[in-house]
């Protein structure tokens, strides 16, 4: 019965292939649009977890013994936080979304690959998914706190008092985790690469110093602060990440 299922399938035509396309892509945004309307109306929960590192009271700050501080949000615009909160909603809903819509994905085009295929497609994909989550939550319990606390309470002179606007704060975060989520591929990328036969563990470690100075010069791109301390944050679990990747290309 599978075989006949598989050669059904191997005898679509090029547009029925796109309306099956066409019906992933529908049932993927209702999926997304359901999800963001689900977060939308969790408004209180919602900002109370992205509004949560702006004080010392957030548990990572406690966990590090940060001296007491608390940033001001304001709004300059009419309908500057009716757009952050749809924008916002709409961020977690693709990410409550995000496997469902792997799953869709995964499903239309499996019939097309062979067994060893799927199964290096499910771990390929799975681990993506996971590392990318894993950046998020970096970015949110460690490279963010730190980011907004220093850029928030930097004083050129005591005279001149910081005003942070809720745009600038929410666009932050947003950025920061989706730099750091794709940055948290680089294991996969290597996985990848290493069953292409493009690198080995030998050539990783051989140019692991000029690794190095890339990922400083990544990790001063994605903090867009100017402390050391904030830098080598950010770095570290980059260069983690790589040397991690040493040892599964090893392995």
């Amino acid at each position: 019965m599978e075989d006949k299922k598989e050669a059904a399938e191997k005898t679509l035509t090029f547009w029925e292939h796109l309306d099956e396309l066409r019906s992933v892509i529908i049932k993927a945004i209702v999926a997304v649009v359901l999800f963001s309307m689900i977060a939308f109306c969790f408004k209180d929960l919602l900002f109370d977890v992205i509004l949560a590192p702006r004080t010392d009271e957030f548990i990572s700050f406690r966990m590090m013994g940060i001296e007491p501080f608390s940033l001001h949000l304001m709004n300059t615009g009419l309908t500057e936080q009716f757009m952050i909160h749809v924008k916002v909603a709409i961020t977690v809903g693709f990410l409550m979304a995000a496997p469902y819509i792997i799953w869709l994905l995964f499903r239309y085009v499996s019939p097309a690959l062979y067994d060893n295929e799927r199964r290096y497609a499910t771990v390929i994909v799975g681990s993506a998914y996971l590392m990318f989550i894993l950046g998020v939550f970096i970015t949110y319990f460690l490279v963010f706190p730190l980011t907004v606390r220093f850029l928030g309470t930097y004083q050129v002179s005591p005279v001149v008092d910081n005003m942070l606007t809720i745009q600038s704060y929410v666009d932050t975060l947003l950025m920061l985790s989706l730099l750091m989520g794709i940055v948290f591929e680089l294991p996969v990328l290597c996985w990848i690469l290493a069953r292409a036969g493009i690198i080995d563990a030998k050539m990783m470690s051989q140019y692991r110093r000029h690794v190095v100075v890339g990922i400083l010069i990544v990790a001063a791109f994605i903090t867009p602060t100017t402390d050391i301390f904030t830098l080598f944050i950010v770095s570290i679990p980059i260069w983690l990440l790589y040397e991690a990747s040493i040892l599964m290309v090893r392995f």
